[in-house]
């Protein structure tokens, strides 16, 4: 646990009692603070209870007395839609609002790092679409690298759940824009962009505001060094902004779109291979195409991040190199479930829109394809382009049929469950071929989420092909 700093014998108000709101409250408890707890919900008040917490009921208007700052947990909004109503109230009584990012960034240094070697780092990765993959693999290639390391944010622990730093430790966070977009406190050491792709608009009052929520992680605090996607313009717009110059090397730049060469620090992907290039030329190249966790164009965007981030430490390319070969991937995002025959099942059930499953089928040169669930609005018309690798879909869910119509020439079949698009994709499937869930769709037609999802999807894999 990370003990709060600052509020030693103050009130601080917490609202939101889920993983997050409880870690801040026992860290805000460990750092001397009174944790006041709230939450709308009365089996998540149940919950904080049966742990030992007692409950203020922040709708009062005399349980703002005294506040000295109000925790809000990332999935309460405080601005747009519209203010969740007890978050308007701590703002009209001038008390500031805060979430467990920034009470993690004001307290995660202490005394002790002056006796330390090596002082720890913090590596923060954000952006649209592979954070967690690309945090997940910076966080294994410290660890084959024997550095100390720590995962945690959006993925993994919750940032206060985490151990006190040791000597060179290196933590790595996955940070959402609801997580970046309110912390007080944005100062890691070195900063991660992967990319922009319109998401949760209504929260952030249009894409402008979303941009705004990622760039903050930059502008706040002002990194080491920053690693940035430049595939889009908000990418380029970012970079810009960070750089003093062409030859600014404090500003990684990545593509897995074009070459980079310029006189600055750049990592890319080409056809495949992986560059890194430093003052006008190149100092060392991977081979990604046998990289097994790690498959198609927007894998190989993560793997440049990470790179990126790692040879920031001073990591040799070489070491880099053989831990993405040992990387699995993250469950349901394109993890490789199993090969029989020459052909791979794979589960990206993390596809839950369009973007994220047009950059599934441009992974594979040929693919049993099944998809559908709960579809989203727009359907999957803006696929078409993507739908040259389907040598045929399997159409399951809700939308089903609303997919079918609109994948033209590309044959198809509706299955309706699970259990009949595994067996039909696998008994048709040939060697060279893949069988890839990739829903473009959400999946609570069928499924509480899409993990779940994506566990049913294993499942029949392994009944077919056996354990």
């Amino acid at each position: 646990m990370i003990p709060v700093q600052g509020f030693q014998g103050q009130k601080v108000a917490v609202l939101g009692l889920g993983r997050s709101g409880l870690a801040a409250a026992r860290a805000l408890l460990a750092g001397g603070a009174i944790p006041c707890l709230w939450d709308d919900s009365p089996e998540a008040r149940d919950k904080a209870e049966a742990a030992g917490f007692a409950l203020t009921d922040l709708s009062r208007a005399d349980a703002w007395e005294g506040v000295a700052s109000l925790v809000v947990s990332p999935g309460i909004p405080h601005l747009y839609p519209e203010p969740n109503r007890l978050i308007a109230r701590a703002t009209a009584a001038g008390v500031p609002v805060d979430n467990d990012i920034g009470l993690f960034f004001r307290s995660f240094a202490t005394a002790d790092w002056d006796e330390m070697d090596q002082v720890p780092k913090v590596i923060a990765v954000t952006g649209s679409n592979g954070k967690s993959t690309t945090t997940a693999l910076i966080h294994h290639i410290l660890k084959v690298a024997g550095r100390p390391t720590q995962m945690a944010g959006n993925i993994g622990r919750g940032v206060l759940d985490i151990d006190p730093a040791q000597d060179g430790e290196v933590v790595v966070l996955e940070l959402s824009s609801y997580q970046t977009e309110l912390a007080r406190a944005l100062t890691p050491d070195i900063a991660v962009f992967t990319n922009l792709s319109p998401d949760h608009l209504d929260r952030h009052g249009g894409k402008g505001g979303y941009f705004a929520a990622k760039r903050r992680l930059f502008a706040e605090g002002g990194p080491d060094r920053a690693v940035i996607g430049v595939d889009e313009v908000e990418g380029r717009f970012l970079a810009n902004q960070m750089a003093q110059g062409p030859a600014d090397d404090r500003v990684i730049r990545i593509s897995s779109a074009q070459k980079l060469d310029g006189e600055g620090w750049s990592v890319f992907a080409r056809k495949g291979f992986l560059s890194e290039w430093r003052k006008g030329r190149q100092v060392a190249s991977i081979d990604l195409r046998e990289v097994r966790g790690l498959p198609g164009a927007h894998n190989h965007q993560n793997a440049c991040a990470a790179y990126a981030a790692v040879r920031t430490l001073g990591l040799a390319p070489k070491l880099i190199e053989d831990a993405l070969h040992s990387f699995e991937g993250l469950p349901h995002r394109s993890q490789l479930v199993r090969e029989r025959a020459g052909v791979r099942f794979v589960n990206d059930s993390k596809a839950t829109n369009v973007d994220s499953a047009a950059k599934a089928l441009q992974a594979f040169p040929r693919i049993r394809w099944i998809a559908g669930g709960l579809g989203k609005e727009g359907g999957i018309a803006a696929l078409t382009p993507y739908l040259g690798a389907v040598v045929k879909a399997y159409l399951i869910g809700h939308s089903a049929r609303d997919f079918a119509l609109e994948l033209g020439g590309t044959p198809h079949e509706i299955c309706g469950t699970m259990e009949r698009a595994v067996a039909r994709a696998a008994e048709e499937a040939e060697a060279g071929e893949v069988v890839l869930l990739a829903p473009a769709a959400a999946s609570f037609d069928q499924y509480p989420n899409f993990e779940k999802r994506g566990d049913d999807f294993a499942a029949r894999v392994r009944d077919i092909l056996g354990a």
